[in-house]
Order: C-alpha cells, then structure tokens, then sequence
C-alpha cells in the first residue's frame, strides 16, 4: 500500500491517542528504519497494546470516504484504536520480496493471539501481493474462533476479489452453519453460483430432516437458481415457514423470475410488508 494509506491510518489513531503512545509509536517508526531486523517489527508489533487501548475508532462521513478511495469496500466500522495502530505498523513491512513478506507476516499469524489475529485477518485488503495471500485468506476460513473468522469473512473486500468459487462457497456455508449475518459478506449477491446454490440447498434439507431452522438469508445464496425443482423447498417455506421465512421465500421467487414458482406465490397469504435482502439479514441477527 502506498503512503496516502499509512497517512491516513496515522491521522485517524493521532486523534484518538495520548500523546505519549504517538511519541513512543514515532520512536518505533525511526528504531526500525535504522535497523530494519525482524525481531524489532515482531516486539513492536506484540508491544502496541500497551500504548493503544480498543476504544471504538470515532469515524467520520470524509474518515469513510477516503477509506473508500484508498481501497474500495474497505471498511473500518468495527475497527478500535488499537486495531488502527497495529495495522499501521504492519505497513511499515518492506514488500521488497513476497518470501521475505510472507516469512515475516507468517510468523505473526503463528504466535498471535486473537485479538492479533483479528487485527492481521482484517488487513488481508490491504496486503501487499494481494493475489498471493489467498492462502492466508483460506487459513483464516477455516477457525471456529467466530472474531477471527468474522475478520476474514464480514465486511471485508478481499475474500469476493480473489478467492476461488470453492473457497468462497465454502466460506459462505461455514457463515450459515455460524450463525453469521450473510449481509455483512461484501459481494454477496454478485458471486453467487449454482454450485453454492447446490450446497445452500443440501444444507437446507439436512437441517430440516433433523428438525432444526435454516437461516431465511439461505435463500439468498439460491435465489437465481430457483426451478420447479424446488417447487416443494419453497412450498415448506410457505406453509410451515417464519414470517420472515416467508418473506425470503417471495424474494426468492422474484428473483429467480420462474414464472411457475411466481404463479405459486398467488395461492398463499403473505406477510404485508415487502423486504429486500439486507432487511431480512438485519431483522434475522436481532432475533
């Protein structure tokens, strides 16, 4: 990343620090350029939470606009100071060489501990050699601690920008199966695929045979995929379906402009009230 992303960062926590934490931040910044060794950036970077603490970083209307223009979908809503501060020193990691970059960032995702993890998975749109980090992306994915996996999963542009249709299918069913909210995954809607729809789908049925709810926001992921084959997923929506189980099912429907399974809507009594998908993720993580 360029200067204008370390300026920013370093403005952002500058406003929201004592000043003794910048100074010491400042004598860190000039320790590793004179001695640029491993062991510096690995101590400064585990030392950074005794000088920042995880106050909610204050955003303003221009603070999100520039984050936008400095990386598009970069998103910094759920970002403490603390945060802030440690992915500014992850920027001051020479990208002279992706070996030497990945050997250096690998070491810390290995010692790290979770709220380090969070910090480290949620840089990934930042990253230099961005192509070549979908390993650690990948990584990522696979914890069950629900931060971490938040970090790399919500709001978050990188994982739709370069994972491949089965590492992103597999993130977004490991979302359901967490009870994450599926509106906060960027791109949602745009890297929907018919094998995701596929999974969606088996996901759906396996939990209904053992009793247990499927998440209305499911349906998001099937919706352009919708044929009179799955003319009784959608009748089961509509009988024995939520209210908002209901809704998503209609939403479904449209979208997926059959007109069979539209013709059916008109034998059912629907909620009044129309929702698009965000609505329906929202009302969904507040129940």
């Amino acid at each position: 990343m360029d200067n204008a992303t370390q300026k920013f960062l370093y403005e952002l926590i500058s406003q929201q620090s004592p000043d003794e934490a910048m100074e010491w931040l400042d004598q860190q910044i000039k320790k590793y350029q004179n001695q640029s060794s491993q062991r510096v950036f690995n101590l400064t970077f585990s030392m950074l939470s005794r000088h920042f603490n995880k106050t909610a970083l204050v955003l303003t209307e221009e603070a999100v606009k520039n984050a936008e223009q400095i990386r598009s979908g970069w998103d910094l809503n759920q970002w403490d100071v603390r945060q802030a501060a440690r992915t500014y020193w992850l920027l001051q990691l020479p990208a002279d060489s992706f070996e030497d970059y990945r050997s250096v960032l690998d070491r810390l995702f290995a010692t790290a501990d979770v709220d380090e993890q969070i910090t480290l998975y949620a840089a990934l749109p930042i990253y230099a050699f961005p192509e070549q980090m979908v390993y650690r992306a990948s990584e990522g994915i696979r914890t069950n601690i629900t931060d971490v996996f938040d970090a790399v999963a919500l709001r978050n542009p990188y994982p739709a920008e370069y994972m491949s249709d089965g590492a992103w299918n597999q993130m977004v069913l490991k979302a359901i199966f967490m009870i994450r909210p599926l509106y906060l995954i960027q791109q949602l809607d745009q890297r929907r695929n018919s094998e995701q729809a596929r999974m969606l789908i088996d996901f759906a049925h396996e939990r209904w045979a053992a009793g247990r709810p499927v998440t209305p926001e499911l349906w998001r992921g099937v919706a352009p995929y919708l044929t009179e084959e799955h003319l009784s997923d959608i009748k089961h929506l509509l009988e024995k379906g939520s209210t908002l189980e209901k809704q998503a099912a209609a939403l479904a429907i449209k979208e997926s402009e059959n007109d069979t399974l539209k013709k059916l809507l008109t034998g059912y009594l629907l909620p009044d009230e129309e929702l698009d998908w965000k609505t329906i993720g929202i009302m969904c993580n507040e129940q």
